[in-house]
């Protein structure tokens, strides 16, 4: 279920000395957090930035060569772009900028989707044949890089029309670069996964076994939390399960314990899965003409809120799908308008829109009502998704022959149902005679 990625836009303006970058997210269900995105390229020449409006790069760069005041914005060879806040100064801003890096999905809030900023371009030429597209692009999230940038290719110019719309000039020049998301080469481990429960069965089926991580040999205890020193070492640090929240340090001391390095790995509970976020499927009621479920989503996270989270479900009843009680809902029709199996999830502005961290209110849940078609049974799985996605990744989920079963019926149990069935039959009839 992909679709599609981040295009990038480059129109160039002056003869190739003024640009303005557009960066469209596409995507369906896969959307840029904060801290937010990180775009980086390679110039091929000698080219430096004078100066940038809503946005701006990470370091300045050796611009000792520059007798200028001001300095140029950045003399770097291979420059590290990022959003500017909210809060930055107006005169520093454009149209789509500045949300801290957040990108919606096209999907989730196709109105926000769209992300700009124009920076001016130092000893570039100024002919076809002089400009330089830029190589070797990146775009990284806070969770990792994940996206494989495409060249730089030309398109088709830009156009521009004047206030009464009459006439149109063009831009000096266009290029684009696709950038697509790989799970893969993210981060190299899930981040989710996902349990079953029944009505039917007692038995709740957890989330496999070192579906994300193995837990840890040693559960780190409340009073000694922290994050490994040791530069290299991938060192999973997590919170026994049994610890009362109010007891975790960053509670009992005010709030003071020091934030953890960027580097850090996220602050778990310690579970068998260590997995960040659990999603939970309850097949909760059985109707006459209707079926219901109840799903949880639990942040097991210490270190990180989700903003504008999003599920994905596939499951082959979406095509009668009825009611979301508490989320917002739009079917993905991956086949077209005419038979659905997919569905996406987020949550209500002002109310759950936002998945805190791991603690009592790090869970947001919601019931969903569906029609039975032809094919509703409770037998063989079928009332369980076929997959689950979190914020764009799949989740693991447990294996079909783990999947909550019917009772079986018990022979010396139909034996004694039959025979008192003869038993009634055989009475009924007697009275049938007497009267």
């Amino acid at each position: 279920m992909t679709f599609l990625g981040v295009v990038m836009t480059w129109v160039l303006t002056w003869c190739g000395l003024k640009a303005t970058v557009t960066m469209f997210n596409w995507q369906q269900y896969r959307h840029i957090e904060a801290p937010g995105w990180k775009l980086s390229w390679a110039w091929e020449t000698k080219e430096i930035i004078w100066s940038m409006l809503g946005a701006q790069t990470t370091v300045q760069g050796d611009c000792s060569n520059f007798r200028t005041n001001p300095l140029p914005h950045c003399c770097d060879k291979r420059p590290v772009v990022i959003d500017l806040l909210p809060s930055a100064p107006q005169s520093m801003k454009v149209s789509n900028c500045c949300t801290g890096g957040v990108l919606p999905s096209f999907g989730q809030d196709p109105d926000n989707a769209l992300a700009a900023f124009q920076i001016t371009v130092g000893l570039a030429g100024n002919t076809n044949t002089t400009v330089k597209l830029p190589q070797n692009f990146t775009l990284s999230t806070p969770y990792g890089s994940g996206y494989t940038c495409s060249p730089a290719f030309k398109v088709e110019k830009s156009k521009f029309a004047d206030a009464d719309g009459r006439r149109f000039t063009e831009a000096f020049m266009t290029w684009n670069v696709t950038c697509s998301y790989s799970q893969a080469l993210s981060m190299g481990a899930r981040s989710c996964c996902v349990s079953f429960s029944a009505f039917y069965n007692d038995t709740i089926v957890p989330c496999p076994e070192c579906s994300c991580a193995c837990k840890p040999e040693n559960t780190t205890a409340p009073a000694v939390v922290g994050y490994p020193t040791s530069p290299g070492v991938n060192q999973q640090i997590c919170i026994d399960p049994r610890t009362k929240y109010e007891d975790l340090p960053a509670l009992s001391s005010g709030g003071t314990s020091p934030p953890p390095p960027p580097s850090a790995p996220d602050l778990l509970y310690c579970t068998r899965d260590m997995c960040p976020v659990k999603v939970h499927w309850h097949v909760k009621t059985n109707y006459k003409e209707y079926w219901r479920v109840k799903i949880t989503i639990t942040n097991r996270d210490f270190s990180a809120n989700f903003t504008n989270w999003n599920l994905v479900l596939k499951h082959p009843n979406f095509n009668n799908f009825t009611e979301a009680f508490s989320f917002k809902y739009k079917a993905l029709n991956p086949y077209g308008p005419y038979s659905n199996d997919s569905a996406m999830f987020w949550g209500v502005k002002y109310y759950n829109e936002y998945l805190l961290q791991a603690g009592p209110d790090g869970n947001v849940q919601t019931d969903l009502l569906f029609k039975k078609n032809a094919d509703f049974t409770l037998s063989n799985g079928w009332a369980f998704p076929d997959r689950v996605y979190f914020n764009g990744d799949m989740c693991v989920l447990p294996s079909p022959q783990d999947f909550p079963s019917l009772p079986s019926s018990s022979p010396s149990l139909n034996a004694r149902l039959s025979l008192l069935l003869v038993v009634v039959v055989c009475v009924g009839s007697s009275l049938m005679v007497l009267i």
